[in-house]
């Protein structure tokens, strides 16, 4: 499929931060959190390419496979998921609710990523939610928050409950659901759910085991340092770079 390029109509700023939703989005198809076409990851744009008291997002293409996806293929909206710039792809109104949502309550979120994997559904399903069981889990349960399932989330109607739900965490478990991060930048929200992920992964796992051995609650209140301290205060931009050269031995069409 030919996709025109838009590296000459957007800014620099813009073309960098769509050449990153679009990595990311086929890092989520690499390590297996796509479920087809279905759910989403969203990035706002600052104010600086959207223009003063404008609020923009880049989204994907609705109807294309995260491995299919590129800069210049993803979709720029505003917070009702109107097109700003003219796209011969459709949107998906419904699936930007929760999007929409996070992106209103939350002037710090500039990437919503949202998945519905196996592991994740699985976890959001049980009673107990995410025990402190693992290291992963501790930086999970450090900013952690659940929102009851009210149904396919299409209705504008649900958005306070859910922000209310959010509230300062940056992950939040939709219970039957799936998983939702939210970060700064998109390497943050990447590295988020790829914590969370395997959180849910080791659980179900060490379950399927004898007793459970919990991580002193004590832990887990210091955990940010750790955190700090392991990606040298970087967050996500620690990892990232070798994301992207990982994703560039395999296929650099996302970068067209």
């Amino acid at each position: 499929m030919h996709i025109p390029s838009l590296k000459e109509v957007v800014s620099a700023e813009e073309w960098q931060l769509r050449c990153d939703l679009a990595a990311c989005y086929r890092l989520v198809a690499l390590y297996g959190w796509s479920d087809l076409v279905f759910t989403h990851i969203s990035v706002k744009l600052p104010e600086s390419v959207s223009g003063a008291g404008n609020h923009h997002f880049l989204i994907n293409p609705y109807g294309l496979m995260f491995d299919e996806i590129t800069a210049s293929s993803l979709v720029k909206v505003d917070g009702q998921c109107n097109k700003v710039i003219d796209s011969p792809f459709p949107v998906n109104p419904a699936g930007f609710v929760i999007h929409s949502a996070v992106h209103e309550a939350r002037a710090d979120a500039g990437c919503v990523l949202h998945t519905h994997t196996r592991a994740g559904v699985a976890v959001s399903a049980q009673q107990c939610g995410v025990l402190p069981i693992s290291q992963q889990s501790t930086f999970v349960l450090a900013s952690l928050a659940y929102h009851a399932y009210e149904g396919v989330a299409f209705r504008d109607e649900e958005k306070p409950r859910l922000q209310a739900d959010l509230g300062k965490a940056n992950f939040l478990m939709l219970r039957n659901h799936g998983l939702l991060v939210v970060g700064k930048t998109i390497a943050d929200a990447f590295l988020s759910m790829y914590t969370f992920e395997n959180t849910c992964r080791i659980q179900l796992d060490a379950q399927a085991g004898g007793p459970l051995t919990e991580v002193n609650p004590l832990i887990v209140k210091g955990v940010a340092e750790a955190m700090r301290v392991q990606t040298g205060g970087m967050g996500g931009a620690f990892v990232w770079p070798s994301l992207i050269r990982k994703l560039d031995k395999l296929d650099e069409s996302y970068k067209s």
